[in-house]
This record gives C-alpha cells, structure tokens and sequence, in this order.
C-alpha cells in the first residue's frame, strides 16, 4: 500500500481527495495546520470511508518540522500538495503573509522529495495563472499572464519552481493541475467547504444567504459582454476534482506520464454565468434567493471555461457530475452545518 502525504487534508478540496484516495487503497497521512480548517473534518472523512487517516497537526513554514517528519515518514511515495493561503483580497494587503506561506511550504517540501529515491508530486495550481484569456475555451497552451494578485502570483511562481525543480531532478515527476472553480460538497455532506467568516466564493455566499446568515447576495455587475451580462466561470464539482487528483497520482506513480513535469486543466469545459448558478440553486433548492445588481468588483475577469480535451484524452478523467448535482450537495451540507 502506498503511502501520500495530503498537505491541507482537512480542507475543502484536501478532504475530498483523501476520501478517494482512501477508496483507491492508498494509505493517507494528513498535514494541516487547523488556520483554515477545523479537525472535526477528520471525523467527516473516517465516517465516509471507513478508515481514519494518519493526522500530523504541523506547520510547513517550520522547515525544521517538515525534516522531522519525513525522517519519521521516510515511505511517503507521493505528496498532494494543497496547503496554502488562498483569498485574493487577502493577499493584496499582506503579500508577504502570502508569499511566505505558500512559497516557502514548497520548497520545504521539494527539499525533502529530492532526498528520495523517488517521488510523485501534485500540485494544486489555478486558472488564476491564466488571467483574462485571449481564446476560450482555455487551454494548457494558453500563455500564463500576469497575475493579477500575490495569490496568483504564487501560483504562477509554485509551477516555475516545481518545473525549475523537474528538470534537475530525475527522480521527481511532478503534476500541476489548474482547477476552475470548484463547488458542492460530498453526497453524504459529512464534508463540504467552510470558509471562515465571509465567504469569498460564490456557492457558499448563495446557501448562507438562503439560510439565513448573510442578508442578500451581491452580484458584481450585469452589464459584462456575456449572454445574461453576469461573468462567466467554470464550475466544477469537488468529487469529480478530487478523483481527477486519484488520476493524476495513478499516472505519476505507473510510469504513465510524457515528461516529469506536466499540467491539466481541470473544469467542465461549459462556462456558467452567476445568474445561472443562481438559477440551478433556487431550482434544486425550492427556494428564492434574495440577490441584487450591484457595480463591478475590480480585478474580476469576464469569462473562464476550461479546454478538458488534455485530461479528458491522456488522462482518461472527465467530470460525471452536474451543477444542479454540485448545488444540491452544497445546500444540504449548508443545512446540516447550520442544524448541527
């Protein structure tokens, strides 16, 4: 049984990707911190999957803890890396907060990887990395634009020093994957996303407006050169991402990669503007959703949809479920942690 780290477990992608890789057979060891995260989740996991991951509460920006633990760990065969700081607004005012956090982690990580025989690397990128496309649907081809935050630009920076770190590294094969926007929870809703404080995405902003908690919905601009005039993105739902992680690990570990560093996008390849997301929610919940016009919000780009021909052809992944499937899961999730 191979063993993989999964930095930031607890999280909301982390915790869906421990799930499948459990269901896969892999032995999982867990990092996170608990910033972001709250360790009650690990209950959520062990109910789903019937096995209790090994848990290390540990702080990556300690480099010392980092060696500790694979010395401790030293049959880790892959690592799944999602730990890192991940608000845009966030990261415009504390930069350095952002670049330390989500720069530093991955070098202490690849550091300790190199010393291996050797070793499988997924990292969670973004399409963040390719601002407002020139052509749509985006593929890996499209050119990498400045970022438009520190956030992005850390993701940007973790690919070049990922792929700077391959090419010098024989024994390091490594995958960035480039999610679109990731949405719903697992059917079960024993986990899901919990952002803490005001939610930056918006399913979770419409579910805590419908129960209750936030008063109305804001929707940043309907006047955008798009069908309904609201922006457009690719909403993928978190079971299907966290399989296409299982995937991409498989690949890695048999061999079955082109190069030893390579990236997928990972979406649906259909665009969904925010009142279409708005729609499918009062649809599978029965409910009105109180939501208003407001102006644009700064630094949001227009449109993004995926190009999943990549990993729909050479990794053999395409996403089986929908946004109505992605709003249902998200809603009972709401209810339950509301009710509990």
């Amino acid at each position: 049984m191979n063993k993989i780290l999964v930095t930031g477990g607890l999280g909301f992608i982390g915790s869906h990707t421990v799930v499948e890789l459990q269901k896969e057979g892999y032995e999982v060891v867990i990092i996170d911190n608990l910033s972001n995260s709250s360790i009650d989740v690990l209950d959520g996991i062990t109910s789903i999957s019937g096995k209790t991951p090994i848990f290390e509460k540990l702080d990556l920006k300690d480099r010392e803890d980092v060696e500790a633990f694979f010395a401790k760990h030293n049959d880790i065969k892959g690592v799944i890396h999602f730990a890192a700081s991940k608000a845009v607004g966030e990261s415009v005012q504390e930069p350095l907060l952002y670049y330390e956090n989500n720069i530093s982690t991955l070098v202490y990580i690849l550091k300790e990887l190199k010393k291996l025989p050797s070793a499988a690397f997924i990292f969670s990128s973004s399409c963040t990395v390719y601002g407002q496309a020139d052509e749509l649907p985006i593929t890996e081809n499209a050119p990498v634009k400045q970022a438009e935050s520190p956030y992005g630009n850390t993701k940007q920076i973790g690919e070049e020093i990922i792929s700077d770190t391959c090419k010098v590294t024989p024994n390091l094969k490594a995958i960035a994957l480039r999610y679109f926007n990731p949405v719903g929870s697992h059917e079960t809703a024993k986990i899901g996303e919990l952002p803490i404080g005001v939610p930056q995405n918006l399913v979770p902003f419409i579910t805590q407006t419908a129960i209750g908690i936030r008063e109305q919905l804001s929707v940043f601009g309907d006047d955008y050169p798009t069908p309904d005039g609201t922006c457009i993105r690719d909403y993928i739902h978190v079971v299907d991402l966290a399989k296409a992680h299982v995937v991409a690990l498989n690949r890695l570990l048999q061999n079955k990669n082109k190069a030893n560093y390579e990236t997928f996008n990972l979406g649906t390849g259909t665009g969904s503007s925010v009142l279409e997301v708005v729609k499918s929610f009062e649809k599978v919940s029965g409910k009105k959703l109180n939501y208003k016009i407001v102006g644009r919000r700064e630094g949001d780009i227009i449109s993004a949809y995926a190009d999943t021909t990549k990993a729909n052809n050479e990794l053999g992944w395409k996403t089986q479920l929908t946004l109505d499937d992605a709003m249902r899961s998200a809603w009972k999730w709401e209810q339950i942690v509301r009710n509990s």
